[in-house]
């Protein structure tokens, strides 16, 4: 019987509460955001910095039936308006 593997996506899934939609960001804007959230650890959302990450928007894929990564055009996302979430 074959083992089957997890492959680890290069991408991390977030949602962008204001504009309804979720979000992929790299490792590096990823990690650039979880600075961020650990710097404004316990503030208002409301006085958290504007700071803007670089990501891409997920789009549902008629054929499959799924969502997939629109890698043909770069967004800005506000930092405080994106929520780490799990896509099954």
């Amino acid at each position: 019987m074959p083992v089957l593997r997890t492959i680890k996506s290069e991408y991390e899934f977030y949602y962008n509460e204001p504009l309804e939609l979720f979000v992929a960001l790299d490792s590096e804007n990823s990690k650039a955001l979880s600075t961020f959230w650990k710097e404004n650890k316990g503030k208002q959302k409301q006085a958290l910095p504007g700071t803007r990450v670089t990501g891409f928007k997920l789009i549902f894929d008629e054929e499959f039936q799924s969502l997939k990564i629109d890698f043909d055009q770069t967004f800005q996302f506000n930092m405080k308006d994106l929520q780490r979430t799990k896509l099954a």
